[in-house]
């Protein structure tokens, strides 16, 4: 595996595993798609994708192509313990969790028993993900570095489940995680089996994505989210052993999680494979998720304000250079391709919000006074796979229904059928289809009754 140039040659055949690596920023909907031809603008040419650090699989059709990616969390009842540290608010679960029971806890949060503060962040996280899919923005990952934001959640989650036993939580979150992403595989596989796609061996991932599941050009759209669960699952199976290594010495192995990005960078490439590629991105998001334990944990509310700042913006000021230093090297400053830039903006970034809600106690119990806006949040939360999964399908969907439009005069005249803001809100329609549709899904997956909204 490699982050320079000489992987560019590869590029031809199925891209696997780091959601980043594309040479260049992804191509917004509408400019096209192999699928479709478009009623507006010049006839849809095949996204061509690069990625310098992707992994290459077996299927000579397939195509590789990363782009950011959200994840999509369970809301769960905030709780506080009522004296002790480790009282900073609990995150809502991530896929594949459950609410922890907390006889102890104390009296919740004005905003109707839920912590606020994560709900909006991840709600947002959704939005731009969502956004970054439609326009290809290469600054948006320095606005609001989604991944980083939502890796920490997890963290902070997972370190708090811990406290019952470990193999019962793994197999928690595999429980909520796995059904939703059946469901929405089967449709996705069995689409590519009727456009000519041969899957060998390597279709076991689309079980078990503890590895890249494999697809071809027909679906890149669809399965180029996948290395997010792949990446989730590492982290899930690994948190008992780094959480036990994170109590032994909180801040040391904190600052040492920054380390392996750089060793793959500079010192040793890990192979070019699936395993290589889980690995980069294990270690580009592992600072995330150890803060998140830092935030669990207590270990941020005993900080001073001025070294946090002082340490965020450090890392963000390196995050920052190194993107804009080596856009030569990546052909672009996005940080969705410049994992080292990636790792250590979003550590910077992530670190002062979770700073932010450990330390002051944030609670965006207000949101409880704009009833549309909080159960909005709620609804976001509450169907943050079913949105994550089915997103990118609702884009490419979107393209061909806009093609009708223009088949009706009042349309082509009065409504905006050419901009790429027309194309994000008929997204969103069919997102909001997709909600009621098959959230349910992540409903039987946590042993709910199901309903069509949370």
């Amino acid at each position: 595996m490699s982050w320079g140039s000489e992987q560019q040659g590869q590029q031809g055949q199925q891209g696997y595993g780091y959601g980043y690596g594309q040479q260049v920023p992804p191509q917004p909907y509408g400019q096209g798609y192999p699928q479709y031809d478009q009623g507006y603008g010049p006839p849809a040419q095949p996204v061509q994708y690069e990625q310098p650090w992707q992994y290459v699989a077996e299927e000579p059709q397939a195509a590789a192509s990363n782009t950011i990616r959200m994840d999509p969390v369970q809301a769960e009842p905030r709780t506080e313990p009522a004296t002790e540290p480790r009282s900073v608010p609990e995150p809502e679960p991530e896929p594949g969790s459950e609410p922890e029971p907390e006889p102890d806890a104390g009296p919740r949060p004005k905003g109707g028993g839920r912590d606020r503060y994560f709900d909006a962040l991840r709600a947002i996280a959704l939005v731009r993900v969502v956004a970054y899919h439609t326009f290809g923005w290469a600054w948006a990952g320095l606005v609001f570095p989604s991944m980083g934001v939502m890796f920490a959640l997890a963290g902070s989650l997972m370190a708090k489940s811990l406290e019952r036993p470990a193999l019962k939580v793994v197999k928690s979150r595999m429980r909520r995680l796995l059904p939703p992403f059946w469901f929405w595989g089967f449709f996705v596989v069995v689409a590519m089996l009727i456009h000519d796609w041969m899957p060998g061996w390597q279709i076991v991932f689309w079980i078990v994505p503890v590895g890249d599941p494999p697809g071809n050009q027909w679906g890149i759209q669809a399965w180029e989210i996948l290395w997010y669960l792949r990446t989730y699952l590492w982290f899930v199976l690994m948190s008992p052993l780094l959480l036990k290594v994170f109590r032994k010495a909180p801040l040391p192995v904190l600052l040492l999680s920054l380390a392996p990005i750089l060793v793959f960078q500079y010192a040793w490439q890990p192979p070019y494979n699936r395993f290589g590629s889980g690995l980069t991105d294990f270690a580009t998001f592992l600072f995330c998720w150890l803060v998140g334990f830092a935030h669990r944990e207590g270990v941020l509310q005993r900080l001073k304000p001025a070294l946090v700042i002082m340490a965020s913006l450090a890392l963000l000021a390196y995050g920052g250079w190194y993107a804009f230093a080596h856009q030569a090297e990546f052909g672009t400053y996005d940080l969705d391709e410049v994992p080292v830039a990636q790792t250590f903006w979003s550590a910077g970034f992530v670190t002062l919000l979770m700073y932010f809600k450990a330390y002051y106690d944030v609670d965006f119990a207000w949101l409880a006074r704009f009833k549309r806006l909080d159960r909005t949040v709620t609804i976001f939360n509450g169907r943050a796979v079913t949105i994550y999964l089915w997103h990118e399908i609702a884009l490419v969907l979107a393209v061909p229904l806009i093609d009708q439009f223009w088949n009706v005069p009042a349309f082509e005249k009065w409504l905006p059928l050419e901009s790429q803001w027309f194309l994000f809100g008929i997204g969103w329609v069919l997102i909001w289809v997709a909600i009621p549709l098959v959230g349910w899904v992540e409903d039987v997956a946590a042993k709910k009754k199901p309903k069509l909204l949370p």
